[in-house]
C-alpha cells in the first residue's frame, strides 16, 4: 500500500520503494537529471536523500520515512527522462526504521484532496 508525503514523495510500505508522484513529475516536466542517495546511508525522516533536475527546475527528494537505503534504481538514475513516462517507478529502498512513521503520511485519497486545497 502506497503512502504520500506532503513533499510529493510516495512510499510503498511494505516494500519500501520510494519514488515521487505523479503530480510531482507534472511540475517539473522534463526530468534530466536525478542523484539518488548511497546505499547503506541511514536517513531520518524528512532528510533530503535524493535530488530530481529538470529543464524548469531542481529539487530535493525527501525520505518520507526513518531508515537505511538498502537499494537504488540504477536504471532510473541512468535515464531519469523515463519518469515521465511512467510515475510509479522507484527511485530507492529504505529498510523502514520505525513502522509509526508511516502512520504520519497520507493515503492516496487524502493526497489527492491535498492537491486540491
Amino acid at each position: 500500500m502506497k503512502k504520500y508525503a506532503e513533499t510529493h514523495e510516495w512510499i510503498d510500505s511494505a516494500s519500501g520503494e520510494v519514488g515521487i508522484t505523479a503530480h510531482a513529475i507534472e511540475l517539473l516536466g522534463d526530468i534530466v537529471f536525478l542523484e539518488l542517495p548511497e546505499v547503506g546511508r541511514t536517513i531520518a525522516k524528512g532528510d533530503g536523500v535524493a535530488v530530481v533536475e529538470s529543464v524548469k527546475a531542481a529539487s530535493d527528494i525527501y525520505a518520507p520515512v526513518a531508515g537505511e537505503v538498502v537499494a537504488v534504481n540504477s536504471d532510473v538514475a541512468d535515464n531519469p527522462e523515463s519518469l515521465g513516462d511512467n510515475p510509479d517507478t522507484w527511485l530507492f529502498k529504505i529498510n523502514i526504521a520505525d513502522a509509526g512513521d508511516l502512520d504520519s503520511l497520507m493515503d492516496e485519497n487524502a493526497y489527492t484532496a491535498s492537491l486540491d486545497a
